[in-house]
């Protein structure tokens, strides 16, 4: 994985803030480990503060936004793990794989390293169902290129477990489908910098400017104001566990 984060991660300690109930889906799959390896650790939102933790995570700017704790935090990638084998009782991965620059290497790299459950989020590339895909076709295009399809997992870790991690409406970790109930935080050119699918798409100008006119002229209400009526909804994002 690039460190693309040192450009585009200067405000994620502030805006990609852990969700406890996504954090408590990820710690129950972590069973009963007690060292921890986090690769993509980013700030170390999602890092458990009851184990032994080591973040792996390529960008100085993301190892810079960390909070002061007693994680060990190593600088790499998730292609070339500096551990020996079976160094750590788990391994987790949160909204990262698609940023590997090899996805196969940096899979069998972890598994090489635990000895436990792998536990990655990670985002179903085939799902459709999200209404800012009307507006940015461009975000659909590079789920498929950069998102490996859940198909793959298996083949890379053997037998998975795969399940919906249903996004809440207030969800505080601001990634791509954070606000589905909230849809004019897409028109805050801060909230968008903390989303790094909008860095990779390019202009975005044309896709703005009709969603910001639909939510004035109330068309968007029109046609997804459904979703306003729901607490949590699937957006796609999935857990995927190697025991």
């Amino acid at each position: 994985m690039n460190a693309s984060y040192d450009t585009i991660g200067l405000n994620y300690a502030e805006l990609r803030r852990a969700d406890a109930r996504i954090a408590k889906v990820i710690q129950t799959a972590l069973g009963e480990s007690r060292s921890l390896l986090d690769v993509g650790a980013g700030a170390g939102s999602y890092e458990p503060v009851d184990r032994a933790v080591t973040a792996l995570e390529p960008s100085a700017e993301m190892i810079a936004q960390r909070s002061a704790s007693n994680t060990n935090v190593v600088q790499g990638s998730a292609e070339d793990l500096p551990f020996d084998d079976k160094s750590f009782d788990a391994v987790m991965a949160v909204l990262t794989v698609h940023h590997w620059s090899d996805k196969e290497k940096g899979m069998a790299e972890i598994r090489r390293v635990c000895a436990g459950p792998i536990v990655i989020l990670t985002y179903d590339p085939a799902f459709r169902d999200f209404w800012l895909l009307d507006y940015f076709p461009e975000l659909a295009a590079l789920d498929e290129r950069q998102m490996p399809p859940l198909d793959d997992f298996p083949k890379w870790l053997g037998d998975v477990e795969v399940s919906q991690v249903p996004i809440p409406h207030d969800c505080s970790d601001g990634f791509l489908a954070a606000y589905w109930r909230r849809p004019t935080a897409y028109l805050d050119a801060r909230v968008r910098a903390a989303i790094s699918s909008f860095w990779k798409v390019g202009d975005i100008t044309s896709g703005l400017e009709r969603l910001r006119h639909d939510l004035k002229s109330g068309v968007w209400q029109k046609r997804y104001g459904e979703v306003l009526e729901l607490d949590e909804r699937d957006c796609g994002y999935r857990l995927v566990v190697a025991s």
